[in-house]
């Protein structure tokens, strides 16, 4: 067993940016781990640590030299291994080579199976680790990729790094480790906290790395992660159950904007507040990375947090410096919102003319004309009376009015939102505001829905809209595009879908292309259609799997072509519990159904002559007529268990029928007497499910 040492290498740099630090980590780590297995060195464990200024690899127990390795390999038996004359033939070649010996070093020797075949020997001696690390950091250190960042060169050489690389330390154990890059080469020695402990810090070992960081004012990010959850916590405790505000996004970049943190609490004046909150929190959290804070009952106040990487006994002077900043932003954003103020939400509308909606598809002031058709029907199906049907268009019509004024321009993110604000300041009703306000939701997986049927018929109009557009102009999201967002906006009507079930799809999506069509666009209707309805279908099956629907099931279900989501996953569970019940009842049921649409003949059609018939068939017979009454009493109830358990009754009677009656009788009468008393069987079926499906996959 080696020998074994601890290893660290520190790249440090200029600051760099958050998101790229993050991702470069989580790279460090992986290209390590394979960089030592693929070298042979063994280690105990590998952990990486990262701040603004830099980058680090720390392991744990690494081997300080590769095993010795003797292997002996059986290659082709030596007949086949050596012609007549002695030479070796490809066989022999190809396995020396494989062996990563020459030929003329394989052996003849007879193995313990009493045949003769060529051996490959080979020894591969023990190598020491540093010349291995060193080429290994090298080598890292260039394969570290920037996605969206542009890598940087400096000096005369030709390494790039995202940003200018000003130190290396490396060390196994107590050696420096020989590592050279953009003209920088390694050393025992690491750099402090710019202000709070500058210049070069001696690290005698791994072991004492991060005790040495933080000497001088440096902490790894999970470190830095912890006292500044630890500092909003004290604040947040300070004020009676007051809430700072911390996206992960957000949150995670604070963490690499600093190297030793400390928590401090600025405040904006009071006259801010009555700007919308939204616009403020987006300012501080997006600008400036502050934190807002909300007091017990859920409002916002004046106050915010700062995270500082300063001196702490500057604290006073970096608040005052940083309430400057706010205060000017804020000023902006109050500046737009009572600019947008002065014009009622309906006189933007018109500015949409000029706002290009895609292309091809015209501009958002025609896709907002298209909306209003399209949500006044979602609410008309969902049983919503005139008034609501009418307010639904209302909302329709000023959703996206709000995407001209200043506020929105500037803050982007708070589109819709700010509609609602605007919408409440000219006198529209609330159901209208909130319509508006809520009509981007669901924006990703787990988001809240619209509140209301309203606002579910808004959201739903523009993301059909969307959707049928871009079928329509033959540009469907690809698996490495999808710049309009069609696949989160059909998962969004379907989640929206499944609260409405009176409001049927195919309807929509015909209203959404008609007025596409009406609209001049030109395109076949019929062959788009399909396109829309098979991609919900698809994405319909994927949420049947997220909820453990069986493969078989879904295909059952998915055969009949019911695309509306609440139908399709009730109907998808309905099936699924009762075979879960009696899984063997409904696999026999499967294979009778599969047998008799084999043997049926559509073209018989299902008329029966009764007086041709013996008991078995009458039996089956009588239980088909009861079956379908059930089913379609069941159906027309939604009630789908119902229908199943239907379905499962007719087991015992085909059994019986195919048990003691020759179907394909020598006589025609008899025989196309039974073939239609099948076709009436397999018509029960019709609406349920193509049973059938569930005996494919056996």
């Amino acid at each position: 067993m080696a020998d074994s040492k601890d290893f660290l290498l520190e790249v440090g740099c200029e600051e760099m940016p958050s998101a790229p630090l993050i991702n470069a980590q989580r790279q460090l780590a992986k290209l390590f781990e394979d960089g030592l297995a693929a070298a042979g060195l063994g280690f105990v464990a590998l952990r990486t640590l990262s701040t603004p200024r830099r980058l680090a690899v720390i392991v744990d127990g690494l081997a300080t030299s590769t095993q010795e390795i003797h292997e002996v390999l059986r290659g082709p038996a030596a007949r086949i291994a050596f012609g007549e004359d002695g030479q070796p033939t490809k066989a022999a070649l190809g396995f020396a080579r494989k062996s990563c010996v020459d030929a003329s070093q394989l052996i003849r020797r007879v193995d313990s199976d009493g045949r003769e075949y060529v051996f490959a020997e080979r020894s591969i001696a023990s190598r020491p680790a540093a010349p291995i690390l060193s080429a290994l950091c090298e080598k890292v250190i260039a394969s570290l990729e920037w996605p969206n960042y542009r890598s940087q060169r400096w000096g005369s050489t030709q390494e790039t790094f995202v940003r200018p690389v000003r130190w290396i330390c490396a060390l196994l154990g107590n050696e420096v480790i020989d590592v050279s890059y953009a003209d920088v080469r390694s050393s025992n020695t690491t750099r402090g906290h710019r202000v709070l402990g500058p210049g070069e810090h001696r690290v005698d070992e791994p072991s004492r790395y991060e005790g040495v960081l933080e000497s001088c004012f440096v902490l790894g990010e999970r470190r830095r992660a912890e006292v500044i959850r630890s500092g909003i916590a004290a604040v947040e405790a300070q004020r009676g159950g007051a809430h700072v505000d911390t996206p992960k996004r957000t949150f995670d970049e604070v963490v690499n904007l600093c190297e030793w943190p400390s928590v401090i609490v600025g405040s904006f004046d009071e006259e801010f507040l009555r700007v919308p909150h939204e616009i403020i929190c987006e300012s501080m959290l997006t600008n400036q990375r502050y934190f807002p804070i909300y007091d017990a009952a859920g409002e916002l106040t004046r106050e915010f947090v700062i995270v500082s990487n300063a001196d702490p006994a500057c604290s006073d002077r970096v608040i005052d410096g940083n309430e400057r900043v706010v205060r000017a932003r804020l000023d902006d954003a109050k500046f737009f919102y009572e600019e947008d103020l002065k014009r009622p939400l309906d006189a933007y509308v018109d500015r949409l003319a000029s706002v290009v909606f895609q292309e091809k598809l015209g501009t958002v002031l025609q896709k907002v004309e298209r909306m209003e058709a399209l949500a006044a029907e979602v609410a008309r199906e969902a049983g919503e009376d005139d008034r609501s049907v009418s307010r639904a268009a209302r909302a329709a019509h000023l959703a996206k009015a709000d995407l001209v004024t200043q506020a929105v321009v500037e803050f982007t993110s708070q589109q819709g939102v700010m509609g609602g604000y605007y919408a409440d300041a000219a006198g529209e009703p609330a159901e209208v505001s909130g319509a508006i306000r809520e009509h981007y939701r669901p924006r990703f997986a787990g988001d809240d829905l619209p509140a209301g049927v309203i606002g579910k018929a808004v959201a739903i109009a523009d993301k059909l809209d969307t959707i049928c557009g871009i079928f329509a102009i033959n540009e469907p999201p690809t698996g490495s595009s999808d710049p309009f967002a069609v696949r989160r906006a059909a998962i969004g009507v379907v989640s929206m879908l499944r609260t409405l079930p009176e409001v049927r799809l195919r309807t929509l999506i015909g209203l959404s292309l008609g007025a596409y069509l009406g609209q001049g666009l030109e395109f076949d209707l019929e062959a788009v259609s399909q396109g829309v309805v098979d991609f919900f279908a698809g994405r319909l099956v994927g949420i049947a799997r997220e909820d453990g629907i069986s493969v078989d099931v879904i295909d059952a279900i998915s055969s009949l072509g019911v695309i509306d989501p609440c139908e399709f996953l009730e109907r998808a569970h309905a099936l699924e519990d009762e075979r879960r019940e009696a899984p063997a009842l409904f696999d026999d049921l499967a294979t009778a159904y599969a047998r008799a649409s084999h043997l049926g003949d559509a073209s018989l059609g299902c008329t029966v002559d009764e007086s041709l018939m013996g008991e078995a068939e009458l039996a089956l017979l009588r239980a088909c007529e009861a079956g379908s009454k059930n089913v379609e009493t069941a159906l027309s109830e939604r009630d789908y268990r119902s229908a199943c358990k239907a379905l499962a009754e007719l087991r015992g009677p085909i059994d019986r029928f195919f048990d003691d009656v020759l179907v394909m009788d020598g006589e025609t009468r008899l025989r196309e007497n039974r073939l239609r008393l099948l076709n009436g069987f397999a018509a029960v079926f019709d609406g349920v499910a193509d049973i059938g499906a569930l005996s494919k996959r056996k």
